[in-house]
């Protein structure tokens, strides 16, 4: 009797139930011939996504396991201007979704050629993402994290030069690993609520300019020692760490700037958050 009972209550509230339904497997690929260059969104409200650098003949392919009674697979690539859409959608159902809570777990993998100029514009919801762009011709990044938490890493160096990276971050949490890889002159990094933490080690380019602003979250700063950082930032430096560092000119100079071989400015704003420096290697 109690289950009818709250299935009544449910609806008198304005909440339909679904059935329970199984999770459904989609996959989609194409063939690399001959493009040079490629536009890509990503696009994944909710789950766990994994993007890396794929196959040289294969321009992508995506493997997804998704919830059909909420969602729906999004596939679009246009020839004629190199653009593709690839994730999923809510598919604009409402209910209460009745379901084992492992049937929930939503997964896609994602894997781009690293034969192409990539432009890659991420856009995650409430989902937890790894993103491993080591070895790929990045020519600029664009990701918008939500609700949990994203890692960015460059295990492998950019095979060119990219223009530019922002990153935005709400509620969760932002991890970028061997940021120096990925060869970007522009790098834009906003915190929402979460902890973010930045690893600064990699092989920078000359002139790499790093911009950080944090809301209320704490970040934390992987700094290699060999590595030369000059901090700016006017309402910032009074709560910097700056045991250590030398004053000059307004900034900061990170401990053997002039003697380091790369060098990197880095301008940091915060609001509520703490900062945490920990340094990388041998003194």
């Amino acid at each position: 009797m109690r289950a009818p009972l709250l299935a009544l209550a449910l609806l008198g509230a304005g909440v339909s139930l679904l059935p329970a339904q199984e999770m459904r497997d989609y996959s989609v690929a194409r063939q690399r011939h001959g493009e040079s260059r490629l536009n890509a969104r990503l696009e994944f409200a909710a789950g766990s996504i994994h993007v890396v650098s794929g196959r040289d003949d294969q321009l992508y392919l995506m493997q997804l396991r998704y919830d059909p009674e909420r969602f729906v697979p999004v596939s679009r690539y246009d020839a004629g201007s190199g653009s593709l859409v690839l994730g999923i959608e809510n598919s604009g159902k409402t209910g209460l979704r009745v379901s084992s809570r492992a049937q929930l777990t939503q997964v896609a993998s994602v894997a781009l050629s690293p034969s192409v100029l990539l432009s890659l514009d991420a856009r995650l919801g409430a989902a937890n993402a790894s993103l491993e762009l080591g070895g790929l011709r990045l020519a600029n990044l664009q990701l918008e994290s939500g609700a949990t938490s994203a890692t960015v890493s460059f295990s492998r160096p950019n095979l060119i030069r990219c223009s530019s990276m922002t990153m935005e971050s709400g509620a969760g949490g932002l991890t970028l690993n061997q940021l120096g890889n990925s060869r970007c002159e522009r790098i834009s990094v906003t915190g929402g609520m979460g902890q973010t933490t930045l690893d600064l080690s990699g092989r920078w380019g000359a002139g790499s300019v790093l911009s950080v602003k944090m809301t209320a979250g704490g970040l934390t700063l992987r700094i290699p020692r060999s590595l030369g950082v000059r901090v700016r930032s006017e309402q910032f430096l009074s709560s910097f760490p700056s045991k250590g560092w030398n004053s000059s000119n307004g900034a900061l100079l990170s401990p053997g700037y002039a003697s380091a071989s790369e060098h990197v400015d880095l301008s940091l704003e915060t609001a509520l958050g703490s900062v945490n420096v920990e340094w990388v290697g041998r003194p």
